[in-house]
Order: structure tokens, then sequence, then C-alpha cells
């Protein structure tokens, strides 16, 4: 499965972006998809997930701000984001779990005045 994300980029403290990953096959096909985030000398850290019934989870840091859903007849996930603020700058990976897991390539998400 190949992901490709996109929809980074700067904004100002307060904003909001949408990011969004496309799956190269059926999203059916994919049990659990989501968004993890890398801050530099960080490791990578959960975002939200999204699993093929709808059923979500988001880290504590991200609840209330961020919504993340799929749309199964376009084969993408998107990841709304709301109030952000600096601490939400990093980069930002979608995956993939079917038998495996899979990682598209990052999206920069910074936060900054």
């Amino acid at each position: 499965v190949q992901l490709q994300a996109s929809g980074g980029g700067l904004v100002q403290p307060g904003g909001s972006l949408t990011l969004s990953c496309a799956a190269s096959r059926s999203t059916l096909s994919l049990n659990v998809m989501g968004w993890y985030r890398q801050a530099p000398g960080k490791q990578r850290e959960l975002v939200a997930t999204i699993t093929r019934s709808g059923t979500t989870n988001y880290a504590d840091s991200v609840k209330g701000r961020f919504t993340i859903s799929r749309d199964n007849t376009r084969n993408t996930v998107s990841l709304q984001m709301n109030s952000l603020q600096p601490e939400d700058t990093a980069v930002y990976f979608c995956n993939a779990i079917t038998f495996k897991s899979y990682w598209g390539q990052g999206t920069q998400v910074t936060v900054s005045s």
C-alpha cells in the first residue's frame, strides 16, 4: 500500500489546517488508518486513528481540536486540525494497518507567528 500525504504548511497559532492521505488501494481493506507526528528531537507519537468501522482514538493533547475521518469512496483519510498551537509543530505521517504497517512520507506542519 502506498500512502500519499498532503496539506501541511505554515499557520499562525489558533489557525487551522487539513491534512489528507490518499491510499493506493481501497481503504476498505485497511483495518486502521491514522496520523502520527514527530517533532524535532522527539519520538514519533500517535495523533489519531480511525478503524474501518469508524471508531476513533485521539491523543489527549489533540482531543477536542483535531478530527480524523476517512472516505472509503475516495480512499482517503483526513485530519482536520483546529486551534493549532506551536507545540503541534511536527512532521505528520499517515499510517495504515492491514497485516502489516504502512507509512506515507511526512508532511511538515509549522505553527508559528
